[in-house]
Order: structure tokens, then C-alpha cells, then sequence
């Protein structure tokens, strides 16, 4: 037996606003929602995640936020695959710092330790 396929509905901008407003205007939850505007089968869950979306989008950007193809990869620079490696100067500096980080962290410590071993020594209390 082969699996039918179901094409995904595309809802227009101007549904998605009219279909959150009525929702958060009447305090309707979303499996009402789904059976009031018939959006799919609410058994999956699939429908209320997809309102779940539209409200999430439209709190964080409005309307405008509803009308942006949110489909596939977001690739805003136009390159694939992993970023360029850095420069082998800029590298090797990167590394450098954090070495000394690293020293100047377990000096710190050891100072620290020191301080606290010289007060409990005198008798003194840390403030």
C-alpha cells in the first residue's frame, strides 16, 4: 500500500491576522480555534503548533511578521556550508590570549588563596 501525500494549505496574510485576532478577542484556545476555522486534523497536534506559530510571530513582529516566507534554510548572505576559517595571525593571537587568560585566572586564585590563608593565620575575618 503507498502513502498519499498531502499537499500542505497555504494561508493567505490577511487569514492568519483575522484567524489570531478572533482568537485572542474571543479567548478562544487553540483546539477551538481549529474546529471554528477547520485549519486540519487536531489529533496530531499539528494545527495547534501551527497557530501556536502564527501567534508567537504576529506578539513578536505583527502583521508584517505573517507575510515573510519562513520556509527553508535562512540564509541571509547568500554562502553554504561552514564559515572561512580565520586568518592564521588572527588565530594564533586568539590562542595566545586565552593562554594568558588562562595564567593570569590561576594567579588570581593562587593570590586569592594566599590572602585568605595569611588572614586566617592573624586571626582577622575577610570582609
Amino acid at each position: 500500500m503507498e502513502k498519499t501525500r498531502r499537499k500542505n494549505k497555504i494561508y493567505t496574510q490577511e487569514f492568519k491576522i483575522r484567524v489570531i485576532m478572533d482568537m485572542r478577542e474571543h479567548r478562544l484556545s487553540y483546539h477551538e480555534t481549529v474546529r471554528k476555522y477547520e485549519l486540519g486534523n487536531d489529533q496530531t497536534g499539528g494545527a495547534r503548533a501551527m497557530l501556536q506559530r502564527w501567534e508567537r510571530i504576529f506578539l513578536e513582529e505583527g502583521a508584517e511578521g505573517l507575510m515573510k516566507e519562513r520556509r527553508g534554510k535562512n540564509n541571509t548572505s547568500g554562502k553554504r556550508g561552514r564559515p572561512p576559517k580565520l586568518d592564521r595571525k588572527v588565530e594564533e593571537d586568539l590562542i595566545a590570549e586565552n593562554q594568558r587568560l588562562r595564567m593570569e585566572i590561576e594567579y588570581l586564585k593562587k593570590l586569592s588563596a594566599l590572602v585568605l590563608a595569611e588572614e586566617q593565620k592573624n586571626g582577622k575575618k575577610r570582609s
